[in-house]
């Protein structure tokens, strides 16, 4: 790799320090890299732009061969999902206390710069979520996850009644706090809490796992990643009715209401992640479990 671009969660790389050396390093070696912060045509060398939350992908040139995500696991799901529709590949640079997804930490940056140089790497795919919300058959949202779909509850601590549908069959239905969708890569994530399993990330399967759920038989279920799901929100007793939130990677969400409902399946678009420790997923698993 020759042309590098940073996104930095600046909360965790206060005033781009780490980054800054990033960029330093690589142009000491002859690369190009430019840093998400850094005005373009606007304002002044090194003025910083304030103007966008996440990844203003508007920013990021032609040419770019890699991104570095600086942060955590939340850094790297919202660079993903920003960054989906130019296929740069990324690698998530953990600067927090524990990052399922990032790969790298702060130690071994330097080795991992050199190996994305030398091109000793590879670019593995991670399957993402589509979601599309309805009401009364009508389109709320559309939006993609790379990690999960929840759907929980709105407002006062109460049980939600969830449908789920398999390719428009009835399968099952839940009273609970609320049901994740989550892919592999999400599996460590807000599913781990909740007791689903792991899995490993470069599979491609569906996992279904409610929340705090008002029954003694509820267990994970896994899917081929061909299955359509549909989940609906049901009416509570005496037919008052529910509102829900469907929120996606825990970023965009969109309200719900009894009747209403959330189709989901696999995405057409994927995370191309960036994979440099030629280790096994038990064995990078082990080594983050080992840091708690």
């Amino acid at each position: 790799m020759d042309k590098f671009y940073v996104i930095t969660n600046t909360g965790k790389d206060p005033a781009l320090k780490v980054a800054k050396e990033i960029q330093e390093s690589l142009r000491e070696r002859g690369k190009e890299c430019l840093l998400q912060e850094e005005c373009q045509g606007g304002g002044q060398q090194g003025e910083m732009c304030t103007d966008f939350k996440y990844t203003d992908v508007t920013k990021i040139p032609d040419g770019i061969e890699g991104i570095l995500a600086l942060g955590g696991d939340g850094t790297l799901l919202q660079a993903a999902r920003d960054t989906v529709e130019r296929e740069i590949p990324l690698l998530g640079i953990n600067l927090g206390t524990l990052g399922y997804l990032a790969e790298i930490d702060r130690t071994n940056i330097g080795q991992a710069l050199d190996s994305l140089i030398e091109g000793k790497y590879e670019v593995c795919k991670r399957m993402m979520l589509e979601g599309v919300a309805y009401h009364q058959n009508k389109k709320l949202m559309k939006d993609i996850a790379l990690n999960d779909i929840v759907i929980g509850r709105v407002g006062r601590l109460r049980i939600l009644n969830f449908r789920i549908f398999l390719n428009g069959a009835y399968l099952t239905s839940y009273a609970a706090d609320g049901i994740i969708v989550s892919t592999p890569t999400g599996s460590t994530g807000y599913s781990l809490s909740a007791g689903g399993p792991i899995i490993d990330p470069e599979a491609s399967l569906i996992a279904i796992t409610p929340i705090a759920a008002h029954t003694l038989n509820a267990r994970t279920i896994i899917l081929p990643d061909s299955v359509e799901i549909t989940i609906e929100i049901g009416n509570r007793k005496g037919e008052l009715e529910d509102e829900a939130e469907a929120t996606f990677d825990g970023d965009t969400s969109v309200k719900l209401k009894s009747s209403d409902k959330i189709v989901i399946r696999k995405s057409e678009k994927s995370t191309r992640m960036i994979k440099i420790n030629q280790i096994n997923f038990v064995e990078v698993l082990r080594n983050k479990m080992s840091k708690n």
